[in-house]
């Protein structure tokens, strides 16, 4: 099926999905597909969860949206649940994944100004190369993706790239009007991009130390992907802010936040910020019910040891078609041999075999299947995948 009234600021793979449950999606034709992508991680419990899909329909009876005019009776205890879990003071409810961005930005620099003192319209906030935020035009200012950047500037200034993965390019970086270093604990969009053990510990120890803003984008490695509930957990590390998003709506509704601490969050005052959705009683009702499903720890341990299991299978393709592998928890870059064609024509011969995943970066797969997919079900996809790799 084309989509002639549809804006091609994307490029779909070959299917047109029409149901789907758990990590099944069905065609316009019935044909049944395994989905290894997940909605990019917004899908991380699954199509259709019914524990989600019944706090939603529960509060599509009741109230879905009173902007933020007035006060809902779910805002409060969602916004609680999820700093309990953050273990933080406060929530800035948003809706995408870049609107949180954006307003972790906005935060940065108003405490770079009312807090540390840092002179009018100088703030500083260091980000990482090969980084993904989004795409707003603030966001793509500071992209090293020219895909992303080309013919949308001019762009805001007050951003300084360093490599990812360098700590120590991040203390040379920081000065007195730096007010943030902004990273990905795990770069998504670059390929599953695994900085080395310590990167993040000494991230936080050189923030502290220089009276910065360590934010972090959990906003697809964040509520599970990882094995854990954040990515930052694996190296016990707990930043200023972390933003968040895909997950925290269950795949149903748009959902996000910026969760800190009073002493950061706290300058934003009314007026100063807002969204006519952020927040609101349905967005709420589902990202309460997602917190309350990691709380219980099940689907950080499910990530965990399905995570062990897929990488074995994939590090086993290595030299066999893949030339690298990365997996941590239930996601996964997998390199493919230009030998045998580019990300993009493994992604359209998998369609063709009835699994779903998507390319980046050329030569590169990623694979982050909901955390409800069995064990199974994983070693079926990858007999796939060597199928289609020729092992």
């Amino acid at each position: 099926m084309s989509e002639p009234h549809v804006a091609r600021n994307y490029a779909p793979l070959d299917v047109t999905i029409a149901e789907a449950s758990g990590a099944w999606a069905t065609d316009t034709d019935g044909r049944r597909y395994l989905d290894m992508l997940a909605g990019y991680s917004a899908l991380n419990f699954g199509h259709r969860n019914p524990t989600l899909v019944k706090a939603a329909t529960e509060q599509l009876q009741r109230a879905t949206l009173t902007s933020r005019a007035f006060r809902s009776d779910q805002l409060e205890p969602f916004a609680a649940a999820l700093a309990a879990l953050c273990g933080k003071d406060l929530v800035l409810p948003m809706n995408t994944g870049a609107e949180a961005v954006e307003t972790g930005i906005k935060v940065a620099r108003a405490w770079g100004y009312r807090v540390k003192g840092i002179p009018a319209d100088r703030a500083k906030i260091i980000v990482a190369e090969g980084n993904f935020h989004g795409r707003t035009t603030t966001i793509v200012g500071f992209s090293d993706d020219e895909d992303a950047r080309a013919d949308f500037g001019p762009f805001a200034p007050g951003f300084v790239s360093v490599p990812f993965g360098d700590a120590d390019a991040i203390a040379a970086a920081i000065d007195d009007e730096t007010a943030a270093v902004l990273i990905e604990p795990i770069q998504g969009e670059a390929g599953v991009i695994i900085p080395s053990d310590g990167y993040l510990r000494r991230v936080r120890e050189i923030t502290r130390e220089r009276n910065v803003l360590f934010i972090a984008d959990e906003i697809q490695s964040g509520l599970g992907r990882t094995g854990t509930t954040f990515a930052c957990e694996r190296e016990g590390v707990e930043p200023d802010v972390f933003l968040l998003g895909k997950a925290l709506g269950g795949g149903i509704v748009p959902v996000s936040a910026v969760v800190a601490n009073e002493d950061v969050l706290g300058v934003i005052e009314p007026g100063q910020h807002g969204s006519t959705f952020g927040g609101n009683p349905l967005a709420a009702a589902v990202g309460h019910a997602v917190v309350d499903m990691l709380q219980t720890g099940e689907w950080q341990e499910r990530a965990r040891q399905l995570g062990e299991h897929l990488a074995a299978k994939l590090d086993a393709l290595v030299g066999h078609g893949v030339t690298g592998v990365r997996t941590v928890g239930l996601w996964a870059g997998v390199d493919i041999d230009p030998a045998l064609g580019t990300g993009r024509e493994i992604t359209e011969r998998l369609r063709a075999r009835g699994v779903l995943v998507k390319d980046t970066h050329g030569q590169t797969i990623r694979l982050a299947p909901p955390l409800t997919i069995r064990g199974t079900e994983i070693d079926w996809a990858i007999e796939q995948l060597e199928v289609v790799l020729g092992k």
